[in-house]
């Protein structure tokens, strides 16, 4: 077993672990600004669903002209602008995944560089202050492909909204809140919990 070899790990899962930390509060507090950002999806594409059911030449507003069609652009105006919006969320999730990603390759690329002088029990032993380097490299992994598929999930979401396509529009807050998996956000929060000691200890 080669001691700088496993200190060169050691170092490098604890700033994986600490980066994950940092990106995984980043990417809850996108998603809460996401929320209300699909709900006023939803409550423009009920509007516009309304005002396409009522014929305003037909009412008191008729004196008004092309107030439909002013309405109508009004509301397409406002879900262009929102969904504008939700694009410049998914570039700051993009950004976590990316980061997320690029830390996981670099301490898995560290670990096959230095496999040879690192044998079994080096990489399974456990002690009272870390998990093993497995274990670690493993919930890393998790962690990744957790962010990894959340981001495509949501990316192709948005990809399928269209300001003038009221029924895709109308079920995509319910759709959005679907994706979201706390099981696997947890799991990651279970994970930082077990690694705190050994992140912080030098």
């Amino acid at each position: 077993m080669s001691k700088p070899a496993l200190l060169s790990l050691h170092e490098a899962l604890r700033k994986s672990f600490h980066s994950l930390e940092n990106n995984q509060r980043l990417w809850r507090s996108v998603l809460t600004e996401c929320s209300p950002l699909m709900e006023s999806l939803g409550n423009l594409s009920e509007q516009s669903r309304a005002l396409s059911n009522v014929q305003i030449s037909n009412t008191p507003l008729r004196d008004f002209p092309d107030l439909q069609e002013r309405l109508t652009f009004k509301l397409l105006q406002a879900t262009d602008t929102v969904l504008l919006k939700l694009n410049e969320k998914m570039s700051s999730l993009q950004s976590v995944r990316d980061s997320v990603s690029n830390q996981v390759s670099a301490v898995l690329q560290l670990y096959e560089q230095n496999s040879d002088s690192l044998d079994l029990l080096t990489v399974t032993e456990r002690s009272a202050t870390a998990p093993s380097v497995s274990d670690m490299l493993g919930w890393l992994q998790d962690a990744e492909r957790h962010y990894r598929q959340q981001f495509l999930r949501r990316k192709t979401l948005l990809q399928t909204l269209r300001a003038e396509d009221l029924s895709v529009l109308e079920d995509a807050p319910k759709r959005w809140k679907s994706m979201e998996s706390s099981s696997a956000e947890d799991g990651i929060t279970d994970t930082l919990c077990k690694v705190s000691f050994f992140v912080e200890s030098q």
